[in-house]
Protein backbone atom coordinates (compact mmCIF):
# COMPACT_ATOMS: atom_id res chain seq x y z
CA UNK A 1 0.00 0.00 0.00
CA UNK A 2 1.22 3.49 -0.79
CA UNK A 3 1.47 6.38 1.65
CA UNK A 4 0.79 9.92 0.41
CA UNK A 5 2.88 12.72 1.91
CA UNK A 6 1.48 16.25 2.02
CA UNK A 7 2.47 19.37 3.93
CA UNK A 8 0.45 18.10 6.90
CA UNK A 9 2.12 14.66 6.97
CA UNK A 10 0.80 11.29 5.87
CA UNK A 11 -2.60 11.15 4.21
CA UNK A 12 -4.72 8.52 2.50
CA UNK A 13 -4.70 8.45 -1.28
CA UNK A 14 -7.97 10.14 -2.13
CA UNK A 15 -7.35 10.41 -5.87
CA UNK A 16 -9.67 8.24 -7.95
CA UNK A 17 -8.76 9.49 -11.42
CA UNK A 18 -6.30 8.24 -14.01
CA UNK A 19 -2.61 9.00 -13.72
CA UNK A 20 -0.35 9.87 -16.64
CA UNK A 21 2.84 8.10 -15.49
CA UNK A 22 6.24 9.45 -16.49
CA UNK A 23 9.75 8.15 -16.05
CA UNK A 24 12.45 10.74 -15.33
CA UNK A 25 14.17 10.03 -18.64
CA UNK A 26 11.12 10.87 -20.79
CA UNK A 27 11.65 12.83 -24.01
CA UNK A 28 10.36 16.29 -23.12
CA UNK A 29 9.78 17.30 -26.73
CA UNK A 30 7.47 14.34 -27.25
CA UNK A 31 5.43 15.26 -24.17
CA UNK A 32 4.15 18.66 -25.20
CA UNK A 33 1.27 17.48 -27.36
CA UNK A 34 0.23 14.70 -24.97
CA UNK A 35 -0.48 16.77 -21.88
CA UNK A 36 -3.31 19.03 -23.04
CA UNK A 37 -6.04 16.79 -21.62
CA UNK A 38 -4.07 15.45 -18.65
CA UNK A 39 -5.15 16.43 -15.14
CA UNK A 40 -2.80 14.27 -13.04
CA UNK A 41 0.83 13.28 -13.61
CA UNK A 42 2.90 10.90 -11.51
CA UNK A 43 6.70 11.04 -11.97
CA UNK A 44 8.64 8.01 -10.78
CA UNK A 45 11.88 8.20 -8.81
CA UNK A 46 13.88 4.98 -8.99
CA UNK A 47 16.56 6.33 -6.67
CA UNK A 48 16.86 9.22 -4.26
CA UNK A 49 20.09 10.14 -6.07
CA UNK A 50 18.34 10.76 -9.39
CA UNK A 51 17.13 14.37 -9.48
CA UNK A 52 15.76 14.35 -13.01
CA UNK A 53 12.20 14.09 -11.67
CA UNK A 54 12.58 17.48 -9.98
CA UNK A 55 13.71 19.04 -13.25
CA UNK A 56 10.82 17.40 -15.08
CA UNK A 57 8.32 18.77 -12.55
CA UNK A 58 9.75 22.28 -12.93
CA UNK A 59 9.57 21.99 -16.70
CA UNK A 60 5.95 20.85 -16.58
CA UNK A 61 4.95 23.78 -14.36
CA UNK A 62 6.88 26.21 -16.57
CA UNK A 63 4.98 24.87 -19.59
CA UNK A 64 1.71 25.65 -17.83
CA UNK A 65 0.64 22.31 -16.33
CA UNK A 66 -1.77 23.16 -13.51
CA UNK A 67 -3.05 19.70 -12.59
CA UNK A 68 -2.04 17.36 -9.82
CA UNK A 69 1.66 16.47 -9.84
CA UNK A 70 2.90 13.59 -7.69
CA UNK A 71 6.43 12.31 -7.05
CA UNK A 72 6.37 8.55 -6.67
CA UNK A 73 8.98 6.14 -5.41
CA UNK A 74 12.25 6.69 -3.63
CA UNK A 75 12.02 10.30 -2.47
CA UNK A 76 13.44 10.98 0.98
CA UNK A 77 12.03 13.28 3.65
CA UNK A 78 15.11 15.49 3.20
CA UNK A 79 14.03 16.02 -0.42
CA UNK A 80 10.45 17.02 0.38
CA UNK A 81 11.09 20.77 0.28
CA UNK A 82 12.81 20.41 -3.11
CA UNK A 83 9.88 18.36 -4.38
CA UNK A 84 7.41 21.06 -3.36
CA UNK A 85 9.57 23.90 -4.74
CA UNK A 86 9.93 22.15 -8.07
CA UNK A 87 6.16 21.87 -8.45
CA UNK A 88 5.03 18.60 -6.89
CA UNK A 89 1.80 18.70 -4.90
CA UNK A 90 2.53 15.50 -3.00
CA UNK A 91 4.85 12.51 -2.69
CA UNK A 92 3.89 8.83 -2.79
CA UNK A 93 6.11 6.45 -0.81
CA UNK A 94 5.84 2.80 0.21
CA UNK A 95 5.20 1.51 3.72
CA UNK A 96 8.84 0.50 4.24
CA UNK A 97 10.10 4.03 3.63
CA UNK A 98 7.29 5.46 5.78
CA UNK A 99 8.41 3.19 8.63
CA UNK A 100 12.03 4.42 8.34
CA UNK A 101 11.01 8.06 7.90
CA UNK A 102 7.78 8.66 9.83
CA UNK A 103 5.38 11.55 9.26
CA UNK A 104 7.18 13.89 11.67
CA UNK A 105 10.31 13.72 9.49
CA UNK A 106 8.27 14.91 6.51
CA UNK A 107 6.35 17.56 8.45
CA UNK A 108 9.69 19.01 9.63
CA UNK A 109 10.34 19.94 5.99
CA UNK A 110 6.81 21.09 5.19
CA UNK A 111 7.59 24.78 5.71
CA UNK A 112 9.27 24.75 2.31
CA UNK A 113 8.20 28.27 1.31
CA UNK A 114 9.67 30.02 4.34
CA UNK A 115 13.05 28.34 4.12
CA UNK A 116 13.62 28.92 0.41
CA UNK A 117 17.17 30.14 -0.20
CA UNK A 118 15.98 31.83 -3.41
CA UNK A 119 13.88 34.28 -1.35
CA UNK A 120 16.98 35.35 0.55
CA UNK A 121 18.88 35.84 -2.69
CA UNK A 122 16.11 37.99 -4.20
CA UNK A 123 15.99 40.20 -1.07
CA UNK A 124 19.74 40.82 -1.14
CA UNK A 125 19.82 41.74 -4.84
Amino acid sequence: MSIIVTDSGFAPDGFNGTWFDLAPDVDLEALEGQLAETSAIRISFGSFADGRGFSLASWLRAKGFEGRLRACGHVLADQYAMARRSGFDEVEIDEALAARQPAEHWRARADWQTHDYRKRLRRSA
